[in-house]
């Protein structure tokens, strides 16, 4: 088994280690997780983006888990965007793919003032994210085209292998503007703990990583969660009228253990607040240490359609 630096898995989102394990196309073609609605009827995918959209009328928040590389996940969150804004025109997207110091950047070309090839130098996309453009500029176009506002989510590159390194004290004035304070880091979730242990005893010097380097990795993965979803609720409670659909791997989705609880928290865990999730083709095998259901609702990629993955640099 290859083994990993402690800074170079730190590095790798729980999305990506995911990846590793066996995908599965058993399923309905999009199905509810939990039961709180009706299932969604084996067809194209923008008629199941519709029947979604309309199911998800009350959510602020959207979660779209999933795999990077694979073309058919982008394929469907395009559709589902465009099924959400169909019906109601206040829609924000949310990335994982852009980092947070390039929200103007995102901003310039949403406006105009940057075209796509801009866009990609500006953000670093190509370095700092690596997966194919083409993957997610059909969305970034109707986000354009539509003025539809999007959010750079994810942590400097900078800071995650500084921690990764140095840990939390090594962090300067600079590096902690683009993520919350320390006290907001809620590291109390022993079963999302216990699913990490999992990932990073596979993946971590062939299983025999320290205690030490396990709590600072749990700690680099809970900061990336913390970090997204306070840019979420930030924005959430400064636009009471939208909706907002976030576009993250799905191991920043499973369980509701990364992004999802961490928005509901900082928005009060009311009970009027509505959050919906998504993954696509998930791992038969993924553990389940805390009981819940993997995410609200499970879409399958149709097996005689193209589900292929693209190759990033």
């Amino acid at each position: 088994m290859k083994s990993y630096s402690l800074a170079a898995l730190c590095a790798c989102s729980l999305s990506v280690l995911l990846v590793c394990n066996t995908w599965t196309i058993a399923r309905a073609i999009a199905e509810p997780v939990a039961d709180r609605s009706s299932e969604v009827e084996v067809r194209s995918p923008e008629v199941r983006a519709r029947q979604l959209a309309a199911e998800w009328a009350d959510a602020r928040v959207i979660y779209l888990g999933e795999t990077h590389d694979r073309q058919a996940d982008h394929r469907a969150q395009l559709a589902i965007i465009q099924a959400l804004q169909a019906q109601n025109p206040k829609v924000a997207i949310a990335m994982e793919m852009f980092q947070r110091p390039y929200q103007g950047a995102i901003d310039a070309y949403l406006a105009g003032e940057l075209d796509e090839a801009q866009l990609v130098e500006q953000t670093e996309y190509d370095r700092r994210w690596g997966f194919p453009w083409e993957n997610y500029a059909p969305i970034l176009r109707f986000a354009q085209a539509q003025q539809l506002p999007t959010l750079a989510l994810n942590v400097p590159s900078e800071v995650t292998r500084k921690l990764a390194r140095e840990g939390w004290e090594s962090l300067d004035e600079g590096d902690r503007q683009y993520i919350p304070p320390r006290e907001q880091i809620d590291l109390d979730n022993e079963d999302y703990r216990a699913l990490l242990r999992g990932v990073y005893e596979q993946h971590a010097q062939a299983g025999h990583g320290s205690s030490e380097d396990l709590d600072r990795f749990f700690f680099v993965q809970v900061l990336w969660d913390e970090t997204m979803a306070e840019r979420i609720a930030e924005f959430l409670e400064d636009n009471e009228d939208y909706q907002v659909v976030v576009l993250t791997g799905s191991g920043h989705v499973v369980y509701g253990y990364g992004i999802p609880d961490r928005v509901a928290r900082r928005m009060g865990d009311r009970r009027d607040f509505v959050q919906r999730s998504l993954v696509f083709d998930p791992p038969e095998s993924l553990p389940n240490p805390g009981g819940r259901a993997i995410a609200d609702f499970v879409w399958t990629h149709d097996p005689t359609a193209s589900g292929d993955r693209s190759k990033g640099d």
